[in-house]
């Protein structure tokens, strides 16, 4: 077992304190939440609360049914879309809390959950809704279900371990590798093998497994299409150096630099302790390795997304937490500074990053600020409908799932429908009647740098530019976009 350093707990580490550190950042991301523009993804996934479905084109359904509820709790606004994902991290913080807690002590629960938060991924992109949310939210409840049943031996936690395994599922595909790595852990930990013979660890994963079948319906109905579209970054064709050193910068940033540099010199003191058996890294390296291994594999022949790692970073977070509480203690360390800084800068910045949001600090960054895909939309929107309604149009096309959700959000309530011309299999969850304009005339709207006005126009009878508009941050345009009136289809717009 870890050696426990005879600490007292400092008064910021304390669960009152830490409480209210963390709903004051839940209140600062509630107002950001209500009061920023989407960012593209963002818009995209908010159609899917309009039209909750068993499966999407691009992930599990969870993300479509939490803005569906928050939508039904605050209407189809930009705080209904992203209220649990908001509350998702505050819930998460205190289920973070108990799991170290279990594995270790309050010391480093606390430090678990002011890095989890202090993380640019968690402290900024809270207040963002994408599959990502509830991913990291299922990842965590499911690993302090395991916590309660290391801390416990009561076979009757795997049967929680299977609920929240299943909406982890629901949530993204990449939950699989939790599950693998469960698997994992049972077979590296000589007493976790006497559970194979417990009925509740079977009744566990059949639940995960039944909870998960309208996914596999969903997806028998529209031709595989979102499993063929996520595993089928699997396989690899070539192998190359190019993407490794973006993937971890990437992680290093959106983690936190001061929190990453803790992560790594704290896996070395981590895998020692897991080559030993011991209890809490085993289930905190079992867990992770599988997830983790495949995205190093991934980055040697593809581009690794930054966020696709954060179901780990709640991991990431304790092993952090547990490297520095080891060693604050001393007199002289580079880690407390380390600790200090991570927790200044991932605070300041989120806090930052969330205000800018709102009240833009400077407009001069134009494509390069964090913001900007939240920026002029609204405007955008008003001078598209005065143009729809002078030209007596009902409906928009376009060629971009994220500008097709950034106009569905500026025009609501005006009566213009938005398409999207090609992928159709995006909107299968829309009725069809609400996704054809028919034999009508339409606006054809696209960003300057993705303008497909010539492979589009070959399937009207004319087009006709109308109008380029700037999409500003202030006095500075971040781009144009590009309105074109088009005579009818001269063919059906295709089904999904």
């Amino acid at each position: 077992m870890r050696p426990q350093p005879n600490l007292s707990l400092p008064s910021f580490l304390r669960p009152t304190s830490l409480f209210w550190i963390v709903t004051g950042l839940t209140l600062l991301r509630l107002f950001t939440a209500s009061q920023a523009n989407f960012v593209e993804d963002e818009a995209y996934y908010r159609l899917w609360g309009l039209y909750p479905a068993l499966g999407y084109y691009d992930h599990s359904p969870m993300v479509g049914w939490w803005i569906w509820l928050g939508q039904t709790l605050f209407g189809d606004t930009t705080l209904g879309a992203r209220f649990l994902s908001v509350l998702s991290a505050a819930i998460g913080s205190a289920i973070i809390w108990r799991s170290a807690t279990l594995l270790y002590d309050r010391v480093i629960a606390g430090w678990t959950v002011l890095f989890f938060n202090a993380t640019l991924l968690i402290g900024v992109g809270a207040v963002l809704i994408t599959p990502d949310s509830p991913a990291v939210f299922f990842w965590g409840l499911t690993f302090w279900a395991l916590c309660e049943l290391s801390a416990s031996k009561n076979a009757n936690w795997w049967l929680l371990v299977g609920v929240a395994a299943g909406f982890g599922l629901l949530s993204k595909y990449s939950l699989f590798f939790l599950g693998g790595g469960i698997v994992l852990w049972l077979l590296y930990v000589p007493e976790n093998r006497r559970f194979f013979t417990s009925w509740q660890l079977w009744a566990g994963g059949l639940i995960a497994v039944v909870m998960f079948l309208p996914v596999v319906y969903w997806n028998m109905q529209h031709d595989w299409v979102s499993f063929s579209k996520q595993f089928g970054r699997v396989a690899a064709s070539h192998y190359t150096f190019k993407y490794i050193g973006e993937y971890i910068g990437a992680v290093a940033g959106l983690l936190n630099p001061f929190v990453f540099v803790l992560v790594v010199a704290g896996s070395i003191p981590l895998l020692k302790q897991f080559r030993q058996r011991e209890a809490s890294a085993s289930l905190i390296v079992c867990t992770g390795l599988p997830f983790f291994s495949y995205l190093l594999f991934h980055s040697f022949h593809d581009r690794v997304q930054g966020n696709w790692p954060a179901p780990l970073y709640p991991s990431f977070a304790m092993i952090a937490a547990v490297f520095l509480a080891d060693r604050i203690h001393l007199t002289k360390t580079w880690v407390r500074g380390c600790g200090y800084s991570a927790l200044v800068v991932g605070l300041s910045a989120s806090v930052l990053v969330l205000s800018h949001a709102v009240w833009p600090i400077t407009t001069s960054f134009g494509r390069k600020d964090p913001t900007h895909q939240m920026r002029g939309w609204q405007q955008v929107g008003k001078e598209i409908e005065t143009i729809a309604k002078k030209e007596n149009v009902h409906w928009v096309v376009t060629t971009s799932y994220g500008l097709t959700g950034q106009l569905s959000n500026a025009l609501k309530g005006s009566g213009i429908k938005v398409t999207q011309l090609n992928q159709r299999m995006r909107y299968a969850m829309v009725p069809t009647f609400e996704k054809s304009p028919g034999s009508s005339p339409v606006l054809y709207v696209a960003e300057s740098r993705r303008n497909n006005i010539n492979g589009v126009s070959k399937d009207f009878s004319s087009s006709d530019l109308l109008a380029e508009i700037p999409r500003s941050n202030g006095n500075n345009i971040l781009e144009n976009i590009m309105v074109y009136h088009m005579g009818a289809p001269l063919k059906p717009i295709g089904k999904p």
